[in-house]
């Protein structure tokens, strides 16, 4: 039978602003990733985030970033290597302590934006976000673009990978994701994010923006908790998937 993690990232509020549907994702997904306070998110939100991820059953993870609230995280930085290997570390070791506090543990580490579409691409900065994960905690999962170096850095860091696949956004015809500036890029229509959902998790492919088909490894999908009526869309797609008989666990937990 096929299966599939749901994942989601949540958490992004901080201060007076309010960010996302976290409550009505969290009914709905197996795994979260939470903001760590650098492109969303601060302590507070980071606590009451993890303590809803636990009481819905949620595998919770790390969601580093750039330090950038301004852009949310998601406008290319000129960091070094070793800055990232810092930032990541830095922040998945806060999202622990916090965790502690709930008394549960990280499973898993997704790099945020442009950090992580960076590393999709960057060998070196793949690298770097490995060995920050692998240090923390080698026992944590690293969720990366399907196809991308992130996984492969994972892998020869000695990590579980879980290769990542996205129901609300496009691709490019070599697996990337289409920027969200282009038109098309986030997909928010609920039939064809759960037409999608199923082909890439069935097939392991997808159409890209051009029309092409890229295949694609699927161990974990993403629902961006930022999309407009992202609640509504991840509800949609749990039931589509438990409708065509696929098991919705988080990765590598029967």
């Amino acid at each position: 039978m096929p299966r599939i993690d749901l994942n989601a990232d949540v958490g992004e509020s901080f201060g007076a602003y309010t960010i996302g549907e976290d409550e009505a994702l969290l009914r709905h997904v197996t795994s979260a990733n939470i903001a760590c306070g650098f492109h969303g998110g601060d302590p507070s939100v980071m606590r009451r985030t993890v303590r809803l991820a636990v009481e819905n059953g949620v595998a919770v993870g790390a969601h580093p970033g750039f330090p950038d609230l301004q852009g949310f995280g998601r406008r290319a930085m000129a960091l070094s290597a070793q800055e990232v290997e810092d930032l990541v570390a830095y922040q998945v070791g806060a999202l622990a302590a916090i965790a502690a506090t709930e008394q549960t543990r990280l499973h898993h580490v997704k790099p945020h934006g442009a950090l992580y579409n960076m590393a999709a691409r960057d060998r070196v900065l793949a690298d770097a976000v490995a060995r920050a994960v692998a240090t923390v905690d080698a026992t944590l999962v690293l969720y990366g673009l399907s196809g991308s170096c992130l996984v492969d850095a994972g892998e020869a860091a000695g990590l579980r990978t879980a290769a990542e696949v996205f129901a609300d956004r496009a691709y490019n015809s070599d697996g990337s994701l289409l920027s969200r500036g282009e038109p098309g890029a986030v997909i928010d229509d609920p039939q064809a994010l759960v037409a999608r959902a199923l082909r890439l998790i069935e097939d392991g492919v997808v159409t890209a923006h051009g029309g092409e088909r890229v295949a694609l490894r699927s161990d974990t999908m993403c629902v961006h908790g930022d999309t407009p009526g992202a609640g509504d869309l991840a509800a949609r797609l749990r039931n589509g998937l438990r409708t065509s008989g696929i098991r919705v666990l988080p990765f590598g937990r029967d």
